[in-house]
């Protein structure tokens, strides 16, 4: 992972599709470019303090954190005006301690292994060049989890998870796309939503 360092934070907040996320982006990288790590509840994250801290608050019902983001799902029952300034500048704290976000390491890159067909690989490199730039642009993330009988099944993660646009991304633009570019491609599932 990314070495932290004591450093001026600027950090921004953006909203995304789902109503109940909302995305702060930091003017440096967090974690490594293509990786993500996607915390549902405190008890999974282990490997960032600072998704567990901010589990602490009681309204925080999910923390992802990829490339310069940390997104934030809310419970439906609190409004972002609310929460929102408190949570930022905790992140802001926190990073301006020079404390990493993730501390995880990878020996390889997660996201390719050279076991995989190549059709996994050619969805693969799809996903990551022409989906991840856009999915991440709305604070979450997209991550490949099979290939069988023509069905490519994904976890969306972040914002993305319990998103009311999810599926219309996940049928219109996801498996339209792959559809097009591979004719091994049938259709485009969603794994965990």
């Amino acid at each position: 992972m990314l070495k932290a360092q004591s450093r001026p934070v600027h950090l921004y907040m953006e909203a995304n599709p789902n109503p109940n996320s909302l995305k702060f982006v930091a003017n440096f990288m967090l974690v490594e470019e293509g990786v993500s790590f996607d915390y549902p509840s405190a008890e999974s994250a282990e490997n960032s303090q600072l998704a567990k801290e901010l589990f602490n608050f009681a309204a925080v019902q999910r923390v992802f954190i990829a490339s310069n983001f940390v997104t934030v799902t809310k419970s439906e029952d609190v409004e972002w005006p609310e929460i929102q300034q408190i949570i930022r500048d905790h992140i802001k704290q926190y990073l301006e301690s020079g404390q990493t976000a993730v501390s995880a390491t990878f020996e390889k890159d997660p996201l390719f292994d050279e076991n995989d067909s190549e059709v996994v690989k050619k969805i693969k490199g799809i996903l990551d060049e022409y989906i991840r730039p856009a999915v991440e642009q709305d604070g979450g993330a997209i991550v490949f989890h099979s290939f069988h009988d023509g069905i490519v099944k994904v976890h969306l993660q972040g914002s993305c998870s319990g998103c009311p646009s999810s599926t219309v991304t996940l049928k219109a633009g996801i498996q339209n796309l792959l559809t097009r570019m591979l004719p091994e491609v049938k259709e485009v599932q969603a794994e965990g939503i």
